[in-house]
């Protein structure tokens, strides 16, 4: 009776769980819990629904982007949450994220960046798909490039980010690629990180 979920409350073993998995205490996970399911009484967050909520949120803090742009970067944003990969956001999925987002190691983190990066899901990089998230970055800091050097395009960017991480010239760049290349050049895990972390829900 006890591992079953209600409508209303997390289940025992749901609290317990995110309890010893994330940074959050019972209290702290009821309360996200309960916002959660104000959101979605149905405990499940779809494609449709994560786009209506932070639509908005992009629109209003990132006017910069095109309505394809928010579309797309939602879409992301959606993939990377839903980790089982079933098409909705759980709330344990939900709450997962966000530990690791706001609370997580720089290898965890980077773990969740590197699923954003890896759009197809294949288990590797592309030039391709790395020159799509750095013009979302590019994007996003239209305004502040020169601050913060962007001083290239995306494109040129997107090539020498590849190249570097891209060890062994096999046209793909492996999460294990990835996480080496940010560890060891702090310059590049804070040009990749701190303004892609505007594609995750704050």
């Amino acid at each position: 009776m006890g591992a079953k979920i209600s409508r209303d409350r997390l289940s025992q073993e749901d609290l317990e769980f995110l309890n010893v998995n994330t940074h959050y205490t019972e209290d702290t996970i009821s309360e996200w819990y309960k916002g959660f399911k104000k959101d979605c009484p149905e405990g499940k967050l779809t494609p449709d629904s994560f786009m209506k909520i932070y639509f908005v949120f992009y629109k209003v803090f990132y006017n910069c982007f095109t309505n394809e742009n928010l579309a797309e970067l939602c879409d992301h944003v959606f993939r990377t949450f839903d980790s089982d990969g079933n098409g909705f956001i759980d709330f344990k999925e939900f709450l997962l994220a966000m530990d690791v987002t706001s609370c997580g190691t720089p290898e965890e983190k980077l773990g969740l960046f590197f699923i954003l990066f890896d759009v197809d899901g294949n288990g590797w990089i592309d030039l391709m798909e790395m020159k799509r998230l750095m013009r979302c970055i590019h994007t996003m800091v239209e305004s502040n490039k020169s601050k913060i050097g962007l001083s290239e395009t995306p494109e040129q960017q997107a090539k020498e980010i590849f190249k570097q991480m891209d060890v062994n010239s096999d046209g793909r760049v492996t999460k294990e690629e990835f996480l080496n290349a940010c560890l060891v050049d702090q310059k590049l895990i804070e040009l990749l990180t701190s303004h892609s972390e505007a594609c995750f829900i704050q």
